[in-house]
């Protein structure tokens, strides 16, 4: 009976491991609440001790001491004292863990001994933040799911575009009621096109206009014509195409002054104006000037609508996506006033920490450096910032361009015509003639 029962012992525990690894590839999320969560857990707790004195987040508890004559009478030896932690709390592919400071201690110290946490938990990434005065939370995430980004759902919204996951496994959602401006940097194939490309997918079916500005002869918008309100192709075109849509955005104001309200969304369904979406693919172009006198001033003049645009559109349903492979102010002070004004923000991978930290910097310092880490491997991963003015890493979905250039198609019969920017581009056609 013995080497029976042994058999049956051995082929009993090879198919709980099949079975373990099966769920682990279908099921990551089943597998991390049985196995991976328990296990991680008991890593925190019996390492946590460890890891805190290795790292100097242990504080020493002074002994008692005395005196005898010229003689110091020590009592026992110093002993380090961990900082208190809650019990691992678990998430969807995760834990955290809620830290009591001692007094005197900063959260700075936690963040240098991340990577400790991660090596020693066996995790892929630690975050630490400061919820309250006094604590600090560690979120650690089992597994990059940014791998193999699922596609996830989100709620449909009118300017409302699922970009991607975060890295917290959540839907990346950029929604363009609660965060109306953004920028968009990445340096070449980091994944800037493939999330332009993902943008215009999503919004092609919604009751929007959508407008182009791609001063590299339409290269990269030109793709999604069918779809685009409008479509400047150089800085002249760009001109002329803002200057309507600032013309536009007076008229807005007229109509919202008139009926008493604030904002176009107060406006009653029959007399509320389209709203508007400007998609301005390398910002550069815009700015640079080759020192004439008439590029200079096309430059100013894109510098002034733009920011005019960035400043009053969101209440009139004018909303900008600025894109670009660098971002910093050598291209002149027009850029950080515009900066300023594009609440939303989106790094890829960059050539520069300038345009990183244009990007970023005045958000959130840690952002910047998790954003210089990205490598070249990571196509589509980005730091992103969201609504709550928090940041996380993200991954866009590929979406191949022929189904994007096919969506743009099949939804050509449904671009809103903006009279205003037709007639900009027929004159200058015709002063060009």
């Amino acid at each position: 009976m013995g080497p029976v029962l042994l058999a049956l012992g051995l082929a009993a525990l090879a198919w709980l491991l099949v079975i373990g690894d099966l769920i682990r590839r279908h099921r990551p999320v089943w597998h991390w609440y049985l196995i991976g969560y328990p296990v991680t857990a008991c890593r925190v707790v019996f390492t946590w001790r460890k890891v805190a004195q290795l790292n100097d987040l242990a504080v020493s508890k002074r002994p008692p001491r005395g005196l005898l004559g010229d003689l110091v009478i020590k009592g026992d030896p110093l002993r380090p004292v961990a900082p208190r932690i809650s019990f691992p709390r678990a998430t969807r592919m995760g834990l955290t863990v809620l830290v009591r400071l001692h007094a005197g201690q900063t959260p700075a110290t936690f963040l240098k001994a991340a990577d400790a946490f991660v090596h020693a938990w066996k995790v892929h990434a630690v975050r630490v933040t400061s919820p309250e005065r006094g604590l600090v939370l560690l979120t650690a995430t089992a597994t990059d799911p940014l791998q193999r980004p699922g596609l996830a759902t989100a709620p449909t919204e009118l300017l409302s575009a699922l970009i991607g996951v975060l890295e917290s496994g959540g839907a990346w959602v950029m929604n363009l009621r609660l965060v109306p401006h953004w920028l968009i940097v990445g340096a070449t194939r980091s994944g800037k096109s493939t999330l332009l490309t993902r943008l215009i997918t999503q919004l092609a079916p919604q009751p929007v206009a959508l407008v182009g500005i791609d001063c590299k002869g339409g290269m990269e918008l030109g793709l999604f014509a069918d779809r685009l309100s409008a479509l400047a192709t150089c800085r002249r075109e760009a001109v002329a195409v803002l200057s309507a849509l600032v013309a536009d955005m007076q008229d807005r104001m007229s109509a919202c002054r008139s009926a008493g309200v604030r904002s176009i969304w107060e406006l009653p369904d029959k007399l509320r104006p389209v709203p508007v979406v400007v998609i301005v693919d390398e910002i550069a172009e815009l700015f640079l000037s080759d020192g004439t006198r008439e590029s200079k001033a096309e430059a100013e003049q894109c510098s002034t609508l733009l920011l005019r645009l960035a400043q009053l559109g969101a209440a009139l349903g004018l909303h900008l996506i600025v894109a670009g492979q660098r971002v910093g102010s050598d291209l002149g002070p027009g850029v950080t006033a515009l900066r300023a004004q594009l609440g939303g923000r989106i790094c890829h991978r960059v050539n520069d920490p300038g345009t990183a930290e244009m990007t970023l910097g005045d958000l959130n310092k840690d952002a910047v450096a998790v954003a210089q880490s990205i490598t070249a491997e990571e196509r589509g991963v980005a730091v992103c910032t969201g609504p709550d003015g928090g940041w996380s890493r993200a991954r866009s979905h590929l979406t191949p361009t022929e189904e994007a250039v096919s969506t743009a198609r099949k939804y050509a019969a449904t671009t809103p015509e903006l009279p205003g920017l037709d007639r900009a581009l027929e004159v200058l056609e015709g002063d060009d003639k």
